[in-house]
């Protein structure tokens, strides 16, 4: 993988990447370290437990967190296969409009795509049940994970903590001992069973918040979970969407390059080369017509890429597959824009350049950012609450 698809796979905040580098690169071993040392302030005994605690915590907690969603999806699928129903029929497609639908796309594509169409009339005879499906695949992609995190690794952390301590407390006298001679030692909606990776991962931290301040071992305890796994919510899911723009709104203004395209795209040779001989068609008017008729374009092509378009494998439009138009008119004005700048300059390879360079800054620039805030900020804020409100250093449910 080269180094601007990383950049770009890191810059993704729809998908699960910048989540991976921040959680299990750089934030879980800082806060390991940030909590062996607050805790040491306390004791080494306070120290080893609550880091032994961290690490169970966090690293159980992440595999389920990006592993469980897709795992419990896949397998749902497989059951939604076997009782002999597509889940890649699109619920959106249940609603009918005069350019899609499951009642259009039957008549539109019945001699196009034969096969899907007749998974597509399975789905039209039988809306409650495929609904309910797709109902039960989101209930459990989601309420697994949060019981996981939220209720039975917390559960098990304790009590190998209670388990380890009694053995300590065991040690502790003959310790004492040998220390005196030895000084040192609704129904479903389309927008739930659409709904992303990164979509499910916030709803499963809400639940995990709510299971985490419930098996909390003391009020202090739930109040520092709560705070905490709040905050981290924010700064996981809301605070590097808001980074990302800032970021690209100054760059716009002060290099006015615009930069909210993706970088394999600025990188893109074919693509830079189609704008600078102004050969790149986009759609006039109607854009499911446009990627009907001219499958083989470029345009339709970043569409798969960018923006769920997706194709069989002869080049016809999926059509189980609901089409956002509203999503792609978005992306075709930043093609635009980006085009239009590009082709003013003096010279647009350069210029494509330079705007990859200030992109992959700014995707860097986030990921640096959130993971600080994440990964040190977070915590020494969490300790400096801990110690006002509880008068200690340590962790608050080792206390007794």
């Amino acid at each position: 993988m080269s180094l601007v698809n990383i950049i770009s796979a890191i810059g993704n905040n729809s998908s699960i990447y910048p989540l991976i580098v921040r959680d299990c690169g750089i934030e879980i071993p800082s806060k390991v370290a940030m909590t062996y040392n607050q805790n040491l302030k306390d004791s080494k005994q306070m120290a080893y437990n609550a880091t032994r605690e961290r690490l169970i915590d966090e690293y159980g907690t992440s595999v389920i967190w990006l592993g469980g969603i897709p795992a419990i999806d896949s397998m749902c699928n497989w059951g939604i296969k076997k009782l002999g129903y597509n889940p890649k029929v699109n619920p959106s497609l249940l609603n009918e409009n005069n350019k899609q639908g499951l009642k259009y796309n039957i008549e539109k594509f019945k001699s196009l795509a034969p096969e899907e169409v007749r998974e597509m009339e399975k789905v039209l005879k039988n809306k409650s049940t495929f609904q309910k499906l797709l109902a039960g695949r989101f209930i459990l992609s989601t309420a697994i994970p949060v019981a996981l995190m939220g209720y039975f690794l917390p559960k098990f952390n304790f009590a190998l903590t209670d388990k380890i301590r009694k053995r300590q407390e065991n040690i502790k006298p003959v310790m004492e001992s040998a220390n005196q001679q030895n000084i040192s030692f609704k129904g479903i909606s389309a927008s739930l069973a659409n709904m992303s990776t990164v979509n499910k991962m916030a709803i499963t931290d809400g639940g995990l918040t709510v299971g985490r301040v419930g098996t909390a071992r003391n009020k202090f305890e739930k109040m520092e979970m709560g705070f905490k796994m709040a905050m981290m919510m924010f700064l996981n899911f809301v605070f590097p969407i808001w980074l990302a723009k800032g970021l690209d709104s100054l760059s716009g203004k002060l290099f006015k390059t615009s930069v909210n395209l993706d970088p394999n795209l600025l990188n893109n040779k074919s693509f830079i080369a189609e704008i600078k001989n102004n050969t790149l068609e986009l759609p006039k008017d109607d854009i499911i017509e446009f990627l009907d008729t001219k499958p083989d374009s470029t345009f339709s092509k970043l569409t798969e890429k960018y923006c769920g378009v997706k194709y069989l494998k002869n080049r016809i439009r999926d059509p189980r597959e609901f089409v956002d138009e509203k999503k792609i008119k978005t992306f075709q004005a930043e093609i635009e824009k980006f085009a239009k700048q590009a082709k003013e300059s003096v010279d647009v390879d350069k210029f494509a350049k330079k705007a990859l360079k200030v992109k992959s800054a700014n995707i860097l620039a986030n990921v640096g950012i959130s993971s600080f805030l994440l990964a040190a900020a977070l915590p020494k804020l969490t300790f400096v609450l801990r110690k006002k409100v509880t008068g200690s250093d340590a962790e608050p449910g080792l206390i007794k």
